[in-house]
């Protein structure tokens, strides 16, 4: 049922951008989401290594296998303190899909962010960037990561999920007001952002998952970060909230606007690079206000 209301897997023809320019070029979000968009899984999970590789940066590789799946997932820890902020960006994409806005998006929002808090690392907090595998699979990589890791100090976890393109957040899977959820709102109304208007929190969706959920899982306050077009949000909350209607509707046709998620048109054309730095400026405020909290 989750593959149909993603929209059937559809082959494209957009080349991946060569390597060495994406290393040579500029270190934008959106520049950086070409690390990824057009590859397949195995070449976008390495790319990732390549590119922490290539810029000299410490990480871990978590390796894992089970009878669902394998992959890698690699862990980059910024900054020092007790507390841990965890930020998610699955490197795996939709087999058949160049994986844009799903998810290289998000992943070059990390990877810009990662420059930025390397020139200035928070002093009183552990930034810790985790890009897991098998998102697509249940989020399977971070299912085997949380078994495995440490969760002692996390104060809170995002998952970004389809940050490429839109102007409105969305704090998504918050049932219930917690303290790091009061530091995201503060965090986004520090940078302007009015709720109910300009980002919204909503509760649990239906069917649709991240990683975060591996976290919520474990008891640690753990939530979806989406960037949607305004124009777009009463599609978007009709889609998710209503699985079963939009999944006949699916058979036909995917909805929009999740029509540009997985599409075989020019993915990188999809992307809005306002979106992206608008995710870049939540998450440096979140890291600021999280800190203080």
């Amino acid at each position: 049922m989750s593959r149909v209301l993603k929209g059937r897997p559809v082959a494209h023809t957009e080349p991946p951008a060569p390597m060495l320019d994406v290393l040579s070029g500029p270190r934008t979000p959106l520049a950086l989401a070409r690390l990824l968009t057009a590859r397949d899984n195995a070449a976008r999970e390495a790319a990732v290594a390549t590119w922490l590789g290539a810029r000299g940066v410490p990480f871990t590789r978590h390796r894992f296998a089970t009878f669902e799946g394998r992959g890698d997932n690699y862990v980059v820890d910024v900054g020092e303190g007790d507390r841990t902020l965890v930020l998610i960006a699955h490197h795996d994409a939709v087999p058949g899909s160049p994986g844009a806005n799903d998810n290289a998006a998000s992943v070059g929002i990390l990877l810009s962010l990662l420059e930025r808090l390397a020139l200035a690392p928070p002093s009183r907090l552990r930034v810790r960037l985790l890009f897991p595998a098998c998102e697509e699979l249940g989020y399977l990589g971070s299912r085997a990561y949380v078994r495995d890791a440490s969760l002692d100090g996390v104060a809170g976890v995002l998952s970004l999920e389809l940050c490429g393109r839109g102007d409105t957040l969305a704090i998504w899977d918050a049932d219930a007001e917690t303290p790091f959820l009061g530091t995201v709102r503060g965090a986004l109304e520090s940078i302007g952002r009015r709720t109910d208007e300009t980002y919204h929190v909503v509760g649990h969706i239906p069917l649709f998952g991240s990683d975060h959920r591996a976290f919520a899982a474990a008891g640690v306050p753990a939530y979806g970060l989406t960037v949607a077009p305004a124009a777009d949000a009463d599609a978007l909350r009709a889609f998710v909230f209503s699985p079963m209607k939009s999944a006949l509707q699916a058979v036909k046709r995917r909805p929009v606007p999740f029509d540009t998620y997985h599409t075989a048109r020019d993915a990188s054309a999809t992307l809005d690079e306002q979106a992206l730095d608008t995710v870049v400026l939540a998450l440096e405020a979140l890291i600021s206000e999280t800190a203080r909290s």
